[in-house]
């Protein structure tokens, strides 16, 4: 009988030794993981981010934990993020090409492309696209300043009036991309538009929910009648919808007159059309999927988040009117080049970023070929965390790096500096595609909003709540705010 039981302990170890995830040669260390699981009853799936500081304290900037069997790095802090995005951008510049979300948008769009020929292509294309936007009399940012008068003849009709902060940015930022893709924007009650940013919803809460979590880490479920699915028929809904706006603009394009994104795209593709381009109707859709989904959600939550603490800490939305009066005296309507003559604003508007923590963990990268990060080697197609949550709160690298301070961002004379740690684009060639265009987007709308307007916390609603809740993209909890009209200036 001890026989028995001493070869079936035996056996039992083998077997667990033989499965138990296992570290390379000099890899990033970590906490030990069980067979098959990994750490996965460690994560907590609805913030993640507090297991991942812990995990910091004890191992440092640079260690590993596995997703179920798949071993992940977790690289935090300024200086090991700047070291991998930045000094080793192509070691570090590739994706994972077999989550959740590759399979979801059938491995095409540009911000899910692994690093190669495709991604070069597409990301040179928009990058010169988004920039002609940025030009002529139809440019970027007279597209922000019309929609911007929308939404102020919107909240004139409701001043002294309770109204949703999330709401009104959400439909700003989404009508601007929509601007920007297809030359049209939507009324902000319009069935079409509040049927796809319920799609979208739908599709962001599953990708970041514990389905797809298991779906990513154990490849045998895949098949299985699960509740990921759901989110495949979601985004068969978005594609169709996306498709007939695209169709629309098809029948108004005028070859090498383009008044959008879709009709650059498609000018794009006849020049290339026999050169065995990677440019095609179905990288155009994904595309237009992923920078509305990128360019509204990032957006959007960063404005709730400052106009949270404009809301709540009036002096400094009384300061920032100061400097707006004062920069635009007998001026019409603001440039984005006022920027320059407003440090205060600009320091509220990048500490309302760095607070809002739109993306913590940015969009995960892989490694393109083996390299060594901070002394450890890190193996090709290793999948890469960039915990920019990290910088955005690093102790050393800020004045107050956990409240809510402008001063983060202004020097001793009272003028605006970046420290390096402001990473919430993330950083290198991966940076996010859409930063011209939120920076240019937040400026406007809100200098614009606080010149003609003042935002004031309701008094019935109770202490103001700042925790963030956590998601692909972050956001505060849901607040409503009234509106007073400012005397002109």
């Amino acid at each position: 009988m001890f026989t028995s039981v001493l070869l079936l302990w035996i056996c039992l170890c083998f077997f667990i030794m033989q499965f138990r995830c296992r570290r390379p040669k000099n890899f990033p260390p970590g906490p030990i993981a069980l067979p098959l699981i990994g750490n996965v009853l460690n994560l907590s799936l609805d913030n993640p981010l507090k297991y991942f500081e812990s995990l910091r304290r004890t191992y440092g900037n640079v260690y590993s934990l596995f997703l179920g069997p798949r071993a992940a790095v977790v690289v935090s802090g300024t200086q090991a993020l700047r070291e991998a995005l930045v000094n080793k951008a192509v070691d570090f510049a590739g994706r994972p090409q077999d989550m959740f979300i590759n399979e979801l948008v059938e491995k095409k769009g540009l911000i899910l492309a692994d690093y190669g020929h495709k991604w070069k292509e597409h990301r040179r294309f928009s990058l010169m696209t988004m920039r002609n936007f940025g030009m002529g009399k139809d440019s970027m940012e007279q597209r922000i300043l019309k929609e911007l008068q929308y939404t102020i003849n919107e909240l004139k009709k409701k001043t002294d009036k309770t109204l949703s902060g999330q709401v009104m940015f959400h439909n700003m930022a989404s009508n601007v991309i929509c601007l920007i893709l297809f030359g049209k924007r939507f009324e902000y009650d319009d069935e079409f538009m509040k049927k796809y940013v319920h799609c979208i919803t739908e599709v962001n809460k599953i990708v970041n929910g514990p389905w797809t979590f298991l779906y990513d880490s154990f490849h045998c479920i895949r098949r299985l009648p699960l509740p990921f699915n759901k989110g495949f028929k979601m985004w068969q809904t978005l594609k169709s919808m996306t498709v007939s706006v695209i169709n629309e603009q098809m029948k108004t394009r005028v070859p090498e007159q383009p008044q959008n994104f879709v009709h650059c795209y498609l000018d794009e593709m006849d020049k290339r059309a026999n050169d065995g381009t990677s440019f095609s109707s179905d990288e155009l859709l994904v595309s237009c999927l992923n920078l509305h989904v990128a360019g509204t959600d990032t957006t959007s939550n960063t404005l709730l988040t400052g106009f949270l603490y404009l809301l709540t800490k009036p002096h400094i939305q009384e300061r920032c009117q100061k400097e707006i009066d004062q920069a635009l005296e007998g001026k019409g309507v603001v440039s984005f080049e006022d920027r320059h003559n407003m440090p205060y604003v600009q320091a509220v508007l990048h500490e309302s970023q760095r607070v809002a923590d739109t993306v913590p963990l940015s969009v995960f990268h892989a490694t393109t070929r083996d390299t060594e990060l901070m002394g450890f080697s890190i193996p090709k197609g290793t999948l890469i965390i960039p915990n920019l949550s990290s910088a955005l709160s690093e102790e050393g690298q800020w004045k107050f790096p956990h409240e809510f301070n402008p001063e983060n961002f202004l020097n001793h004379k009272g003028e605006f500096v970046k420290p390096d740690a402001f990473l919430p684009f993330s950083a290198g060639p991966r940076v996010c595609l859409g930063e011209g265009l939120a920076r240019m987007e937040l400026f406007l709308i809100l200098v614009t909003l606080l010149r003609k307007f003042r935002f004031i916390w309701p008094e019935d609603a109770g202490e103001p709540d700042y925790e963030l809740v956590f998601g692909i993209t972050v956001t505060p909890k849901p607040y409503n705010m009234k509106v007073e009209l400012r005397a002109p200036q």
